[in-house]
């Protein structure tokens, strides 16, 4: 018989009603790459927990192992990047929406959609940075590309107790950014100034309709939230500075004025993850590899196992995670 090996499988009946049930797959039930990988270490993302939960049209192909994001070991590969035994990370590409993810012990994806683990950091630790992570980074590069450095003023923050805010901080602390954390969870105050944030700010101030222009109050910032929140920190971004939007938590419209970008040369700066170049996602993973204090992610992560994982995506869909949450497969 064929090894097997549990999965999560996201289904739909004839009524498109949801069910979600662990399975027993084989290699042989895996869909077409030249890749197949030993998945070691996952996480749970929010559009994880999307997809689990069926929030958000997330799933486009039924059934479907979710799962944006894994590290793990190539077990085999006709691809001329990989063999057997290297180390590798994905994030995006349509995995866990349309091609089966990482909830499952294997997963046979295109050798193109890989990267290599960097030197000096576990599956484990990949994964406790995770898409969330790689996906800050990306905000902060777009950020340093429009010149926003530490000399030009505090950066804002937004949904900072979650996954990528939780990064950001991280990492723009430790280049020596003034952080401005944006919470709706004041308790987690100490935790995001152990991470490295100068100030932490209530959600309040930045949920209400914003005004077309109100006080500048930062040069640049990471916005995960979207809708009043995002049109908020535009509001308040000081003359020539950017926003990086990487999310949605908040909402996916954007009710704000041209006032920014017409009368304080302010930019919209859009991080998309999914797709990014392989040249880019090698330059995030390098930056994360030197930039982001290994030693804080067991601060801002928890681990949990594989039966663990459909609580956790429920979870971060009701905003009761903080940080980033790793999956011990």
């Amino acid at each position: 018989m064929p090894d097997t090996f549990k999965a999560i499988l996201v289904s739909r009946d004839a009524d498109k009603k949801q069910s979600v049930d662990v399975v027993d797959l084989t290699e042989a039930d895996l869909m077409e790459g030249d890749v197949t990988v030993a998945v070691e270490a996952t996480t749970v993302n929010y559009k994880d927990g999307l997809a689990i939960t069926g929030k958000a049209p997330v799933v486009r192909r039924w059934p479907l192992v979710p799962g944006i994001d894994f590290a793990g070991t190539v077990i085999s590969s006709s691809h001329a990047d990989w063999r057997k035994g290297d180390k590798v990370i994905l994030n995006g590409w349509g995995v866990g929406e349309t091609h089966y993810g990482a909830y499952a012990g294997r997963a046979r994806v295109k050798g193109d959609w890989l990267v290599p683990l960097p030197e000096g950091m576990s599956a484990h630790d990949a994964m406790a940075v995770g898409t969330a992570g790689y996906t800050a980074m990306l905000s902060v590069m777009a950020l340093e590309r429009h010149g926003i450095v530490p000399d030009r003023g505090p950066v804002v923050v937004t949904g900072a107790a979650g996954g990528v805010g939780s990064v950001a901080i991280s990492i723009l602390s430790s280049l020596g950014y003034h952080v401005v954390a944006s919470t709706g969870r004041n308790a987690e105050s100490p935790y995001l100034i152990d991470l490295g944030a100068a100030e932490v700010i209530s959600r309040e101030e930045l949920s209400q309709p914003a005004k077309p222009l109100a006080k500048e109050r930062w040069a640049g910032g990471v916005d995960s939230v979207g809708s009043h929140t995002l049109a908020n920190a535009l509001s308040m971004t000081s003359y020539g500075g950017a926003i990086a939007a990487c999310g949605l938590a908040g909402g996916m419209d954007l009710p704000a004025s041209v006032a920014p970008f017409i009368l304080r040369g302010v930019s919209l700066l859009g991080i998309d993850s999914v797709m990014a170049p392989k040249a880019v996602r090698l330059e995030a993973w390098r930056r994360i590899g030197t930039d982001l204090d290994l030693k804080k992610l067991s601060t801002l992560s928890r681990t949990i196992g594989f039966d663990g994982i459909v609580a956790a995506a429920r979870d971060i869909v009701d905003g009761k995670i903080r940080g980033r949450v790793v999956v011990d497969m």
